[in-house]
């Protein structure tokens, strides 16, 4: 018995020594088992303070789970290709921030979260429906609604206080004052141009004005109107008489660049340049304040970017990442996340919304009532592929872009009808 179990013993010491002589005559160390990794792809948030929380968090998240979690993060503008290039390959990042109607773009590669949305949604009073509407497919929900950003009006309390000028209320408000502000040297600014903040205006105030880009069925284009003429015909005499050119090549922090500046009266824009007005000790803090979304002929409406947290179909990680998402959903990671953006990310569940950060300034106390004017692009159809589409080619802001540099407004209409028409049918194709 003993000598087959010295023997036993020989063979078992003979392989180790074996492999161990393999791999030093390979030059190649045998594997080592290599941490588990969760990465996530996100967009350089406009308060990097934002980012910096959310990288702490997945640290504190990683250490609890024992694994590495890589939060990278690119230039909202550039997430469109990068969407593209993962989902062509099937490969590449586990989660994404998907914003918009990119859940119904990307609808069959992206996993089914209804499980997470179901359970934070039970545990904390619910979501708002302009939020749940941006997230929720015809085969299920694609993302699970992260935040939402209030786009009300940012001004220059001094330029219009020497105009002798209250905040406007409509947009005709804006217009009539914006003659007047220019004239002295302080014009307002909308970009007409690429980027993500031209979308936001254009759908705000189209609705305010009563038109629509498709009708309620989604398939049908709608922007060939006499209302959308009223739209164009708003924009052209704005752009004439209360903007300058630079507007039609305006990225996203031109306007925030813009009022900074002291030059600009108004913009439309989320609560950033204030922010960062205070975290750099600027003067112009004392000067800018915000308010509530104007109205137009049809009432107030606004077109807040709406964003998600989406789980590539292809991630390895999927129990993983609906860890992460309930962790950033713990009411004392959500908090801590709020204050590092100084109120810039809303909430979409309800029972968040009443964090006392809007309370303790007067200057963003009105953000959160911007939830009853908020519906997701499209309206009144719902979210889809062609929505995406239309914001990612920028047909609307290069129709204005067309009309306010001399095209016929009908004209500028009819292109625009005629785009929108194909990213239906690009839909459609997808289908």
């Amino acid at each position: 018995m003993s000598a087959r179990v010295d023997r036993r013993q020989f063979l078992k010491t003979a392989a180790a020594s074996a492999a161990g002589m393999a791999w030093l005559a390979s030059g190649r160390a045998p594997a080592v088992a290599q941490k588990r990794e969760l990465t996530f792809l996100s967009w350089n948030h406009f308060v990097p303070a934002s980012d910096d929380e959310l990288r702490r968090q997945a640290e504190v998240f990683g250490k609890q789970a024992g694994v590495a979690v890589r939060v990278d993060t690119i230039a909202h503008l550039q997430l469109p290709a990068k969407f593209a290039a993962e989902a062509q390959a099937e490969a590449g990042h586990d989660m994404i921030i998907n914003a918009g109607s990119n859940p119904f773009l990307y609808e069959r590669m992206l996993a089914d979260v209804g499980d997470i949305v179901d359970e934070l949604g039970r545990k904390y009073g619910g979501w708002y429906p302009f939020a749940a509407e941006s997230a929720r497919t015809g085969s299920g929900w694609r993302a699970v609604p992260w935040f939402w950003i209030s786009f009300p009006g940012t001004y220059n309390q001094a330029h219009f206080k020497a105009a002798g000028l209250e905040p406007p209320k409509t947009w005709a408000d804006l217009l009539r004052d914006g003659k007047i502000l220019k004239r002295q040297g302080h014009p307002v600014g909308i970009a007409i141009s690429h980027c993500n903040d031209a979308h936001s205006t254009y759908w705000s105030v189209t609705w305010s004005y009563g038109a629509k880009v498709l009708e309620a069925d989604g398939k049908t284009p709608a922007i060939n109107s006499d209302r959308t003429a009223q739209v164009i015909e708003w924009y052209k005499e704005l752009f004439a008489e209360a903007m300058e050119p630079e507007v039609l090549s305006w990225d996203d922090a031109s306007n925030n660049r813009f009022i900074l500046s002291g030059k600009g009266s108004w913009i439309h824009n989320p609560i950033s340049p204030y922010n960062s007005a205070l975290a750099n000790r600027l003067p112009i803090a004392d000067d800018l304040n915000h308010h509530r979304s104007l109205a137009g002929p049809a009432g107030i409406h606004s077109a807040p970017p709406i964003v998600g947290l989406g789980i590539w179909k292809f991630s390895k990680n999927t129990a993983l990442a609906k860890d992460f998402i309930r962790f950033l959903y713990r009411k004392e990671n959500f908090d801590a996340w709020v204050v590092a953006s100084n109120a810039f990310n809303h909430p979409p569940l309800r029972s968040f919304a009443d964090h006392p950060i809007w309370l303790q300034n007067p200057k963003l106390a009105m953000l959160p009532k911007e939830a009853e004017f908020a519906h997701p692009r499209g309206w009144p159809a719902k979210p889809s592929d062609a929505v995406q589409r239309i914001d990612n080619n920028f047909i609307l802001a290069d129709m204005v872009a067309k009309a306010v540099g001399g095209m016929p407004a009908r004209r500028a209409m009819e292109w625009a009808q005629d785009q929108v028409a194909q990213a239906v049918k690009g839909q459609l194709k997808a289908a």
